[in-house]
Formats: C-alpha cells, structure tokens, sequence
C-alpha cells in the first residue's frame, strides 16, 4: 500500500455556460517521502487536484487515501501552500507560523519553541516580528513552508510556489525546496508550469493533457536531487522528452475530448 493513493478521480462543476468536465480518471499514488511533481496547460485541473487531494473539494467520483485511511475532509497530515501562500497580513511572521499550532491546541510553550525552530530551519529568525507586506517574494514563500512543518505535516501540496519569483531567485528558491525536502522527509507534490522546474524537483513527473485533465504519462526520473543534476546531460534529456511530450499533446486536436 502506497503512503497516498488517488484513485480514478473525476470532478464537474458547473458554470454560466454549463457542466464542465475538468478532471477525468486520474489516478496515481505517492511513496512515503516521494517527491511528485505534476506539470501541464492552464486550466486542466491540477490545481483542483491539490484541493481534491487535501480534502477541501469533494471529488466527482473516486476516492483519495492517505495510510489507508480516506480523504474526505482537511486532513491534519496534509498542508497546502497556495499561488498567494494564504499569509494573514495582520499577523507577523512569528504568528502566521503559530496559528495552525494554536488551532490545534499546542501549549503556549510549545508553541513558541516550534515556531522559534521552523523560522530558524527557513532561515527567517530575524524576520519574527515583521508582516508579510515586509517580505520579499521569496521569503514570503519560505514562511508559509515553515508554516505548513510546524504541524509535523507528512504530505506538503504546493501549487505553483515559485511562480511568481524572477529567474534567478526562482532557482536558488529551488534549491532550498529541494535542501528541504532532503532534511525534513516528507513526502511532497509540486504543480508547476515549468518544465525545468518539475525535472529539477520531481522523483516523478506526472504530465496532465489539457481538459479534461487526465495522466498523458508519468515519467520516472531518479538523478533528481542528486549533486549537480541540473548542470548533466540527463537534465537537458528530461527536460526536451518532457517538453516534447507536452507540445505533442497540445497539437492533438482529440486531446481536449479524448475523455469526454
């Protein structure tokens, strides 16, 4: 048994213009400490995944369990880190990483020494007293981590974390989500647009199709995290296989009604 099991997942909502299709038959599992990083178009689903996935929007059909256990409300091991990392801008970074610590009943003690240690491990100790509107793009991106571990989270959701962040920053914010990952063990699901990015931090990559979102295939990938992966030949490999698997998709005319 797998540590996270999603299994033949639909969703339709509706909208002004009626029922739409968005996710259709996905289905895969997540290994206890797994990094999985899940790239394709705008608009296929992947983001509701995630929700689907923490418990925050029912599915269609189909099932999701963590442990053998079903997802079928916000699950205490699951945290998810949205595009706008979800910070209270009336509290100050010391406090945004306490709440979730102070919802569950962590004594005030406790409490401090977490927060105290998470913002340490972010490397934002000296920031406890600042507000999000202080921080830059980056730092705002390590306080909501540090937020979601404060909780001893099993299973970390990110939907498109990085997006924002120019170049640069964008790799260097890449590293420390992977120096991370590596210290901390747990298991983690990246959605991204960027085709470097999901070979950089995904073990596995799943490759969605346009909508109705549905696995075009799920790529294994074992040199991501080893020293210097960016820099080889194999990167450059995934990432052109990658690249040219997604824009085979996107010229399929079937592709958006494969599933319908």
């Amino acid at each position: 048994m797998s540590f996270l099991e999603v299994n033949n997942i639909c969703l339709d909502y509706s909208v002004k213009e009626g029922q739409t299709h968005a996710l259709d038959d996905v289905s895969f599992s997540v290994g206890e400490g797994e990094s999985v990083a899940i790239i394709g178009p705008s608009g296929c689903g992947k983001s509701s995944l995630l929700k689907i996935i923490q418990g925050l929007v029912p599915a269609t059909s189909g099932t999701v369990t963590l442990k053998g256990e079903t997802v079928d409300r916000p699950a205490r091991d699951i945290a998810l880190i949205l595009q706008d990392f979800g910070l209270l801008p009336w509290r100050t970074c010391a406090k945004n990483v306490g709440i979730a610590l102070q919802i569950r009943g962590y004594a005030r003690d406790e409490r401090r020494e977490r927060v105290e240690k998470m913002l340490e491990l972010v490397e934002l100790s000296d920031m406890a007293r600042a507000y999000p509107s202080q921080l830059s793009g980056g730092m705002k991106q390590r306080l909501a981590i540090a937020r979601a571990l404060a909780v001893d989270t099993k299973l970390l959701l990110m939907d498109e974390p990085l997006s924002a962040l120019d170049a640069l920053l964008r790799e260097r914010m890449q590293e420390r989500l992977l120096a991370l990952w590596q210290s901390q063990g747990y298991a983690q699901i990246i959605v991204t647009h960027s085709i470097e990015e999901a070979v950089f931090l995904g073990q596995r990559i799943i490759v969605f199709s346009p909508r109705p979102g549905h696995i075009v295939d799920i790529i294994e990938n074992p040199l991501c995290a080893s020293a210097g992966f960016r820099s080889t030949e194999a990167f450059f490999s995934q990432v052109e296989y990658l690249r040219e698997l997604l824009r085979e998709d996107a010229d399929d005319p079937a592709s958006e009604v494969r599933h319908a």
